[in-house]
Parts: structure tokens; C-alpha cells; sequence
């Protein structure tokens, strides 16, 4: 496996003067399939290998129609600002279920196992999008608690019974303040934890707290963010030096960013890991031009998925890290026009985001 992971890396930068990212995503996916269907004459019995997707995707403002007084969603009412009707919140759930359901197609017949997912109202929003006809078939399942956020946004995680097993699941709330001292009141973190394929793992989903005010005055409170998960993270290896565990979510921060940096503490390289440290494939996929949201004709990369150093251990059994990409298919690019090449939202569209995933392997 992680000759494997290694060769994709290596290929990676063999090729980094190809410009059409497309073009490498084919090469990858490649790769990929030779390793999968094993064509390169081995006996298939030494080579079978067992693979799971892992995703995230920010739904952007998936909200139903309806006035909660208790929350700050008028415009996503039919009277609102976005003249939010039934028939928008229907082509919403639609589109993202359209999405959804090809994440991670290319390694894994049945898709994701895992998706952590934020910007959703409720917990309504996600059982009417498990419901839709692209995913109704594969029985999805909901982990979800309400957060404080003012505009009543959440995070939530939605998985395949048939892969995973929910054992446990907490929301921590940040306990953050505003530069006028007012309190944050922003989303909780969701911790699950649970077998995958019978294999124990955490998942902790997150959505930081905005630039609202800008980078640098609402730094304070993603640090404070990236602390809580930290914390979390470091409960768990306490209690299990080899605990496997999965950051993810929408940061609203770059890999390279103190946030992620040195407050969650990861390393870009795997040669550079140690046990305290999480590894984070994504700052060098940021380093190439690639990300999952554009402001301003530059690239950001806010979405991402953050793993313990048991994940990447050739000397730990069980999942491993193979390789992680950025799903991003035609339909859901804006083809024309001033935003070219962003992400296709809003009347017609899907995200302002596009979802990240990444696989993982192990012997069968």
C-alpha cells in the first residue's frame, strides 16, 4: 500500500509541469484502477486489497423553507431575500444528492463510507437529502446535534450502514468571544466515533468560524477552534496511543494557516511525522494552485481532511492512507462568464465548495 501511495506522490511531481489538472486527475485515476483490478499479473489473492472512501462537503446554505423564529434564516424563506420557495429547496436537495452520490465512485463501487457535511439547517434537511432518488438506495444514515450558530447552520456526518458502525457521538461546543467581547456563537464540533469495516475509528467534523471581519481580526477565534479540536484529538490518543483519527471539515483557514499549523499541529510530509503530529496531504495540493473555493481569482483550500499518525504508520495494522483528491466534476464548474472555473452555485448550481475525499486501504 504504501509503495503505492508513494508512486502516486513521486508520479505527482514527475508530472508537475502538465498543466491540465484534468489531465493528472486521469493519470491518477490510472494508478488508481491498476492498483484496484490488479492487471498487472500478480495472483489477485496476494493483491486483494479492501478500500474506503472518506469525504467532506460544505452544502452551502442547504435550509428548508420554513421561519424559524429562534434562528437568523429569513432569507432562505419564500418572503426572504432569496425568495427561498419549495421548488429551489427542492432542485438544492437534487443537485447535492446528484454530487453526493458519485463521491468516490472511481475507488469504490458503493462510494463514500463516511461524509462529514456543514452549512445544513437541520437535521430535516439531511433526511430529506438521504431521501432523494440518487442516494435513497443506499439506506444512508444521520449523525446530528444543533449548534448555537445564529444563522442556524450545522455540521452533521452521514454514512453507509453497510460499512460503518456508529458506537458513540458527542458535540463539543467552542467556548469563543467576539473582539467586542459579545460571544461567538458558532458550530459545535461533532465527534463519531465507531467500526469501519469492524475497524475502530473517530471522526470529527468540523466548521470553524468565519473571516467575517477579516483574516487577521477573526483569526483568534479559528485558533481557539483548532485548539478544541486538538483537545479532542488529544483525549483520544490518550486513551489509545494508536487511536485513528480523521479531522475534517471547513476550516475557513489554509493548511498552511497558524489554525492548522501549529495549533492543530500537522506536517505536509510524511517523513517529517511523529506521533504528536496529524498529517495533512492537503497543504501540498494547495502548494500545486489547486483548491475547493475561489475569492477573488485566488484558489483557497478551507476544506480538507486531517489524519492521525496511526493512519500513516506503515507499522500500524489495519486502514491506511493511500491517496485524496478534490471532487470536482464539469457539472459542477461554472462553464462561462465572470467566475469561470469556480464552483457552479446558486439558481441551477451546487456548492460554493467542492467536497474533498480521500481512500483508504487495507489487506482483506
Amino acid at each position: 500500500m504504501y509503495e503505492f501511495a508513494y508512486f502516486i506522490r513521486d508520479y505527482n511531481r514527475k508530472n508537475k509541469h502538465m498543466k491540465n489538472f484534468k489531465f493528472k486527475q486521469l493519470g491518477l485515476l490510472v494508478l488508481l484502477a491498476c492498483f484496484l483490478f490488479n492487471v498487472n499479473g500478480v495472483s489477485a489473492q496476494k493483491k486483494e486489497k479492501e478500500i474506503a472512501c472518506i469525504g467532506f462537503y460544505n452544502l452551502e446554505n442547504l435550509f428548508d423553507t420554513l421561519d424559524d423564529p429562534e434562528k437568523r434564516d429569513d432569507e432562505y424563506t419564500p418572503e426572504g431575500k432569496n425568495k427561498w420557495t419549495e421548488s429551489k429547496y427542492k432542485a438544492k436537495l437534487f443537485n447535492m444528492a446528484h454530487a453526493i452520490s458519485l463521491i468516490g465512485k472511481e475507488g469504490c463501487k458503493e462510494g463514500f463510507s463516511i461524509l462529514g457535511v456543514c452549512e445544513v439547517e437541520n437535521r430535516k434537511v439531511l433526511e430529506d437529502l438521504v431521501a432523494e432518488p440518487a442516494l435513497v438506495n443506499r439506506k444512508l444514515q444521520i449523525v446530528h446535534y444543533p449548534s448555537p450558530d445564529k444563522r442556524g447552520i450545522d455540521v452533521g456526518l452521514l454514512y453507509n450502514p453497510k460499512r460503518f458502525e456508529v458506537i458513540e457521538s458527542k458535540s463539543f461546543r467552542l467556548h469563543a468571544f467576539r473582539n467586542d467581547g459579545d460571544t461567538l456563537f458558532t458550530r459545535d464540533q461533532l465527534l463519531v466515533t465507531g467500526l469501519l469495516d469492524k475497524e475502530k475509528v473517530h471522526v470529527i467534523v468540523n466548521h470553524w468560524p468565519s473571516r467575517s471581519g477579516g483574516e487577521k481580526v477573526s483569526r483568534p477565534s479559528r485558533n481557539k477552534a483548532a485548539q478544541l479540536c486538538r483537545s479532542i484529538c488529544d483525549s483520544l490518543t490518550q486513551a489509545d496511543p494508536k487511536a485513528k483519527i480523521l479531522v475534517m471539515g471547513d476550516l475557513n483557514d489554509d493548511p498552511f494557516n497558524d489554525s492548522v499549523k501549529k495549533h492543530l499541529k500537522t506536517k505536509a510530509k510524511i517523513s517529517k511525522m511523529s506521533p504528536e503530529f496529524m498529517y495533512n496531504p492537503w497543504e501540498n495540493i494547495l502548494a500545486k494552485g489547486y483548491g475547493t473555493l475561489a475569492y477573488r481569482d485566488t484558489w483557497n483550500l478551507f476544506d480538507q481532511i486531517i489524519l492521525s499518525n496511526p493512519l500513516i504508520d506503515k507499522n500500524t495494522e489495519g486502514y491506511k492512507f493511500l491517496t485524496c483528491n478534490i471532487f470536482k466534476k464539469k457539472f459542477m464548474i461554472q462553464q462561462e462568464g465572470r467566475y469561470k472555473g469556480y464552483p457552479k452555485r446558486r439558481e441551477g448550481g451546487y456548492s460554493d465548495h467542492f467536497p474533498v475525499y480521500l481512500y483508504l486501504v487495507r489487506n482483506k
